[in-house]
């Protein structure tokens, strides 16, 4: 993992060596602020550890005030666009970070306000370089966006805030395809210690977007680069979650909620609803946390197999389903009720790992 300088975000540290933190950022007008606090717990539920919210005008910075104190535990982050005033409003309100370009808010003196009420608060600034919105001078020279061109607009943005004696800074280099952003995550990555906010931006839907961010967060993470990310999808922000959490587990960078081993299904299969079973248990069970490992499988030729390996698996015959408790036989049931038979087991191990872990706390307390 690279080293970078520990940075926080209310009580979240990013960098340092904490572990990857997962953001996402609401899509409602912040002005709204029932519809925005409303997103913003759909966007906790989901294992979101950081949010960011969009401030484009002087209405959706005074309802920051509003949408604070109404989560007043959630890590805020205003998202400022070259209005200086906006971003000393957002801190005002009481936001937790800025996402701003302090070469893009005007004159050195509007910089220097912005800087030092950020400093005054220990609230950090993330310099956002994007491949669409380049500054001119750097197109011209380069020809396009490229890798170097990037790199160049974030050494330029970080200057800025160093000759301020300002470090609390993240940095993000974020392109709309994966070639051109791990290679300016790698450039970057080599000549600061700032922790990175990774990202594939405007990564397209659901189905395209999340391919697309999985390839290119996943070789950057996979390489030790990357504090904190992403993923940007046409989609709600609560799914960009769940897909982040599901490129973090993949590399085994983070543990959270279930994970469903399930296989490709072939002629093999012995159940006609394969993909409806595990589409309904995989839903069913969203709202646990606690990090569990299940298996099912649609035949016996691997199922016994992925089942010793989960906590709880399930394996077809026909008409029926077997059910594993770590990779041991625990019962059969019949394949028309193995949904709701699967949820209740999986809720039950749940439950006794709550309590486990709730006696052990007991005992700790007697114990000092």
């Amino acid at each position: 993992m690279r080293q970078t300088r520990p940075v926080k975000i209310k009580d979240v540290q990013i960098g340092g060596g904490a572990p990857v933190v997962v953001q996402s950022m609401t899509k409602t007008d912040t002005s709204d602020v029932e519809g925005t606090v409303r997103q913003i717990e759909a966007m906790m539920r989901a294992g979101c550890e950081v949010v960011r919210l969009a401030v484009p005008d002087k209405e959706a910075a005074i309802a920051l005030k509003e949408i604070r104190r109404r989560v007043p535990d959630v890590p805020l982050v205003a998202d400022i666009h070259f209005h200086y005033k906006l971003a000393l409003m957002a801190l005002e309100a009481g936001v937790d970070k800025l996402r701003l370009n302090p070469g893009n808010i005007g004159a050195h003196e509007r910089v220097r306000e912005v800087v030092r009420a950020a400093a005054a608060q220990k609230v950090p600034i993330r310099i956002g370089v994007n491949g669409g919105s380049l500054e001119k001078d750097l197109l011209k020279r380069y020809g396009t966006a490229t890798p170097e061109a990037m790199v160049e607009s974030a050494l330029r943005h970080i200057r800025i805030l160093e000759d301020l004696d300002f470090r609390d800074i993240i940095v993000s280099l974020k392109a709309s395809d994966v070639r051109r952003t791990v290679a300016a995550y790698r450039l970057l990555s080599a000549q600061v210690e700032y922790p990175l906010h990774l990202g594939v931006t405007e990564a397209g839907t659901a189905f395209g977007g999340t391919i697309k961010s999985a390839i290119g967060l996943g070789i950057l993470m996979h390489e030790g680069i990357g504090d904190t990310i992403r993923v940007s999808l046409a989609a709600e922000p609560d799914e960009e979650v769940r897909v982040a959490w599901e490129i973090l587990k993949s590399l085994e960078l983070r543990q959270r909620g279930v994970t469903v081993v399930a296989c490709p299904t072939c002629g093999r299969l012995d159940v006609d609803n394969f993909v409806e079973i595990v589409t309904e248990i995989e839903r069913r069970l969203a709202h646990i946390e606690e990090p569990l490992h299940l298996s099912i499988m649609g035949c016996a030729v691997n199922g016994p197999g992925e089942a010793h390996d989960s906590q709880l698996g399930v394996t077809f015959g026909r008409g029926v389903g077997m059910i594993f408790k770590d990779g041991k036989p625990l019962r059969k049931v019949a394949g028309t009720d193995i949904v709701e038979a699967f949820v209740a087991e999986t809720e039950k191990l749940v439950a006794e790992g709550a309590a486990a872990k709730q006696e052990v706390e007991q005992e700790l307390v007697t114990i000092k």
